[in-house]
């Protein structure tokens, strides 16, 4: 369980301040989450498969394929400087 001298070192570390009533109200909410961890690490999940997720994600962006753009001069009229069909950009090194 979480006392409030604990509650108050973490406020303290992260540069919170925080009332008496704060402190009691944290104490309070943090304790009610590690009990709730508490009821969580008494079921059985030996037949459950380790996962990083609840759910299955899958991915939902497009594929990458390349699609010739035909109209390369509009792209190049907004570029500051340019050499023939290319960007040119400052010298790095």
């Amino acid at each position: 369980m979480i006392d409030r001298e604990e509650v108050r070192k973490v406020a303290n570390l992260a540069r919170l301040e925080l009332t008496p009533a704060e402190e009691e109200q944290f104490t309070e909410q943090l304790n009610g989450i590690l009990d709730y961890f508490e009821q969580l690490s008494e079921l059985d999940t030996t037949k459950v498969k380790p996962t990083t997720r609840a759910i299955d994600v899958s991915n939902v962006m497009r594929s990458d394929d390349l699609q010739p753009f035909a109209d390369g001069e509009s792209i190049l009229e907004g570029a500051p400087d340019r050499d023939g069909e290319f960007f040119k950009v400052p010298k790095i090194m």
